[in-house]
């Protein structure tokens, strides 16, 4: 018989190769867009015009509109992205400015430099692989959104196996970190106050805790008196010198005391000035009624309790030459030269007159120019005629806005002399009124706007919509080292605090975000002026605005603006020195992404055992040595805290 032949079976394994797919960007779930303005369109711009980017048009492609995102998950199956960006044509405005990002599981993978309309669009070819989520995000440059229409023209993603899959917008909703404050009294604001000679002092000394409340103030200096029932001290000091007042204040639930130090002398607004600015939110309705209602609502919602003070009209109150109206027109002066102000605004000084009844102060806008920015009557050829009308009508704070005075200006000397003149003139009144410089950061505003008189300057332009306008600003502070020119009655000023109402809907701004711009400008001791609307602040803006640890900072007396000490990647941490040898850090994520944010002593220029706290949450944190870690910062946000020197470490250089 002949032997059996065994077939041995060899298993032979074919790798088969995953398929290489491509979507187009355009064919995905464009509703999860979330952008500044219009809606997202396939194949076609935000207008629902071709694609076309400085003439070349484009067949297929995403048309979105600054500032945009859109997120699409991945989950590590894509392998490559590729677009090519720019400015739509049909935008047809040299105010587009764009910036395009590619990011990955939030990390920076691409962006673009700064599009413009009539520019050749820019390729992106961005790699993929192990990309769980995917962000393409598009920001206004910085400048506000006006006809930054985006393409992504082109746009695909190539991938092997699972197609991506549009996600919906992360809508953060707004989150209240700071506790309700103490019924007991507690004495709030600045621990100094200015004041010239012989000039009228109004100060409103803030105390929370529930009502009824008494006040009272030992060794007030000769000529002023306090209010016991409801803490406004008043008068005039004759003597130039330092005086320290002891405050007091009781309730049924206890009692508080506090030393404020008065200095009679050259000096005013040692403290930023806190208020609320009628611009972002009235623009030309501002009138009377509106003013009185504001201040009226600083006091009935509290702020007034936590140091805020200011109530201020920005532009649109005066006449406008030309206009022959009966309400806005001619004639803008009367026969000696005195503003006249519109029908909205019959009686200035009875309108101050209760502001200052309230325990607030009262602020006014003009420009050095022929006009102001909106076109109604400014101070040019009148500029001693209306700051002594400024002080007759009782004004506390005068807004000095660039515009029209444009055309008068040469060189370092003509950019100085419009704010030196005034500067003067407020100085030689018989009230004082603090000076802010409005003129947008221009020929180094901050080298030379105390030495005209100023108590602070706008260091840029308006803030806009974009949180690409912060980022501006974080780089802006650090490179011109904006921290060595504040101090004691010299402040920058960034420009307003955009919160709650504004005149074209809410703030732009994430609750994150706005945490972050409350904490940036009290690290850089620069005014906190609110351009909401205060009539109708809901729990969330009201709780950003009352956190009395979070404005001691910005008030705090010895003035040392904070630097940014370390910068990694999108994180930054930012520090200032305080007054009790404490120093108050800011740790903020300018990421797309949640992520840790870490302060290390050694940036800080500390050593040591130092106590944390987080002053959002009014909440000890524990004592560190080498650094601190912030392990979960929201995107575009910050965590704030103040550190306080344990047994043996050093003061902060």
């Amino acid at each position: 018989m002949a032997g059996n032949l065994s077939a041995t079976v060899i298993p032979i394994c074919f790798a088969l190769a995953a398929q290489q797919s491509s979507i187009s960007i355009a064919d995905l779930d464009l509703s999860n867009i979330h952008q500044g303005w219009g809606h997202a369109m396939k194949d076609r711009s935000v207008t629902d015009t071709p694609l076309s980017i400085n003439g070349r048009t484009f067949d297929h492609g995403l048309g979105t509109h600054a500032v945009s995102t859109f997120r699409i998950r991945l989950d590590g199956h894509a392998t490559g992205f590729h677009a090519f960006c720019g400015v739509d044509v049909n935008a047809k405005s040299d105010q587009a400015s764009i910036v395009f990002h590619v990011i990955g599981d939030g990390k920076e993978l691409w962006k673009s430099p700064r599009m413009t309309w009539k520019q050749d669009a820019v390729k992106a070819d961005v790699a993929l692989k192990g990309v769980k989520i995917l962000n393409l995000y598009v920001d206004d440059a910085g400048d506000g959104i006006a006809y930054d229409h985006a393409d992504w023209a082109d746009g695909r993603i190539e991938y092997q196996g699972k197609a991506p899959i549009a996600l919906k917008p992360e809508i953060e909703k707004p989150y209240i970190l700071t506790p309700p404050p103490s019924p007991k009294p507690k004495i709030n604001g600045p621990s100094v106050f200015g004041v010239r000679p012989g000039r009228p002092l109004l100060y409103m000394v803030p105390v929370t805790g529930v009502r009824p409340m008494t006040y009272s103030a030992t060794q007030l200096p000769h000529g002023l008196r306090i209010n016991v029932s409801n803490g406004q001290i008043t008068g005039e000091i004759a003597k130039s010198g330092i005086y320290r007042v002891a405050l007091a204040a009781r309730n049924a639930r206890g009692s508080a005391k506090r030393i404020l130090t008065i200095k009679c002398g050259d000096q005013i607004a040692l403290t930023p000035q806190m208020g609320w600015n009628s611009w972002y939110v009235w623009l030309d309705k501002v009138s009377d009624k509106i003013m009185r209602a504001s201040a009226k609502a600083m006091v009935d919602n509290g702020m007034i309790q936590h140091g805020w003070q200011y109530v201020d009209i920005d532009d649109c109150w005066a006449r406008i030459p030309g206009n022959t109206s009966k309400d806005l027109g001619a004639p803008t002066r009367d026969s000696d030269g005195r503003l006249i102000p519109s029908a909205k605004f019959p009686d200035m000084k009875a309108m101050t007159d209760y502001i200052h009844s309230l325990g607030l102060k009262a602020g006014i806008y003009t420009s050095p120019g022929p006009t102001t920015c909106a076109g109604f009557e400014g101070a040019f050829g009148h500029e001693a005629t209306d700051a002594k009308t400024f002080a007759d009508w009782g004004f506390d704070l005068l807004k000095y806005d660039w515009c029209s005075y444009k055309a008068q200006a040469t060189g370092l000397e003509g950019y100085e002399k419009p704010y030196r003149l005034m500067g003067s003139l407020l100085k030689d009144q018989n009230r004082d009124i603090v000076l802010n410089l409005c003129q947008y950061g221009m020929s180094d505003v901050w080298k030379w706007g105390k030495q005209v008189g100023g108590q602070s300057w706008r260091t840029a332009g308006d803030l806009g919509s974009g949180f690409t306008m912060f980022q501006d600003g974080f780089e802006l502070y650090a490179r011109e080292h904006l921290d060595r020119y504040a101090g004691p009655g010299a402040f920058n000023d960034p420009d307003y605090l955009l919160l709650g109402r504004l005149a074209g809907g809410k703030t732009p701004f994430t609750p994150s975000e706005q945490y972050t711009q409350v904490s940036f400008w009290c690290l850089v001791a620069a005014p906190l002026i609110l351009s909401g609307d205060i009539t109708k602040l809901d729990k969330f803006t009201l709780n950003l605005l009352t956190n009395d640890e979070v404005l001691a900072v910005d008030q705090d007396a010895l003035v040392k603006a904070a630097r940014r000490v370390a910068k990694v990647g999108e994180t930054e941490v930012w520090a200032r020195p305080l007054e009790d040898g404490g120093m108050a850090v800011g740790l903020f994520n300018l990421a797309q992404d949640e992520g840790p944010v870490t302060a290390g002593w050694k940036d800080l220029g500390i050593s040591g055992r130092w106590r944390v706290r987080d002053l959002w949450r009014q909440k000890n944190l524990g004592l560190y040595t080498g650094s601190f870690t912030a392990g979960k910062v929201p995107r575009h946000g910050v965590v704030l805290v103040k550190l306080t020197r344990g047994a043996g470490s050093a003061r902060p250089r």
